[in-house]
């Protein structure tokens, strides 16, 4: 397929899948734009499997913050945004994952090595399994029975706290970093079964099984590198990132405004720095530390 009609193909995938996610309630309508940029990038250059991670990112992260939602309905008050992903949001979680997924599809174009598109390749994936990791540690760390304790100082903080850890989280974050590395694999197969049928076919299972234990390096690199970025994605949060005090509601909050409109009081950390450019930064840190493990083990 010709790089102009991959790149068609990802505007219209997107643009439907973002138009039903905002049926559903997943996007704002800014959000829909963040998810047709991203996803046209990284379906258009990066191809199948990499459009099918960010699909796989993205369900089961709508699917998690609605469980058990009335429980998790008064620490959300406490983060910047919610479970409705607007622009920022979207551009924050996919946008580091478009720009490596343009990169993994121009390479060739420009000379580049296959041992360059697999460090770009693994790099991809530790974008979203960063992002993967960090969203679902969040999503079921708040509902840990214990506190959560401050990652830098390991006091313990109340729950919704920003740089805050629990042990259900951190686990829960690897399961996530181990999923996109499964969904690698999966996506993997089934490509290769809908584009060579006749081979897929023909093959014994043992072919099958082969492609799937090569894949256990790259589960080992998503689930490193997506663990790690969460725990990065914690460090800013409890070092750089924005932190206000609000008077009226008297909590940490990350919200730069109250529930009544009025300001809050910065205590820590730098006030544009907010959970968007926490998550960007984060997926940055989780590719790069995917890259230098592929490049060690792959």
């Amino acid at each position: 397929m010709s790089l102009p009609v991959s790149i068609l193909l990802g505007l219209v995938l997107s643009a439907l899948f973002g138009w039903f996610a905002f049926q559903r309630g997943s996007l704002t309508r800014s959000g829909v734009l963040g998810a047709i940029l991203t996803g046209t990038a990284i379906v258009g250059f990066g191809g199948f499997v990499p459009g099918f991670l960010l699909v796989a990112f993205f369900v089961s992260s709508s699917l998690l913050s609605k469980y058990q939602a009335r429980a998790k309905q008064s620490v959300n008050e406490k983060f910047q945004k919610g479970s409705r992903r607007d622009f920022g949001q979207a551009m924050a979680n996919g946008g580091w994952a478009a720009v490596l997924a343009i990169a993994l599809g121009l390479a060739p174009l420009i000379g580049g090595d296959a041992r360059t598109q697999q460090l770009l390749f693994a790099a991809f994936v530790g974008a979203i399994a960063t992002v993967t990791a960090d969203t679902w540690a969040t999503e079921i760390g708040v509902l840990s029975r214990t506190m959560p304790r401050m990652i830098t100082t390991w006091r313990l903080v109340p729950v919704g706290t920003s740089g805050g850890i629990t042990l259900p989280g951190t686990i829960t974050a690897l399961i996530g970093a181990m999923f996109i590395g499964a969904m690698v694999n999966a996506g993997d197969v089934f490509w290769f079964v809908i584009t060579d049928f006749a081979r897929a076919g023909s093959v014994g299972a043992d072919v099958f099984l082969t492609r799937l234990a090569s894949g256990v390096g790259i589960i080992f690199v998503a689930s490193s590198s997506g663990l790690a970025g969460a725990l990065f994605d914690s460090l800013l949060g409890a070092t750089v990132q924005g932190i206000y005090f609000s008077e009226y509601d008297e909590w940490q909050t990350e919200k730069a405004f109250d529930s009544q409109g009025s300001p809050t009081r910065l205590i820590r950390g730098v006030g544009w720095f907010d959970n968007d450019w926490v998550n960007f930064i984060s997926s940055v840190f989780g590719s790069l530390v995917a890259a230098g493990i592929s490049f060690l083990i792959l």
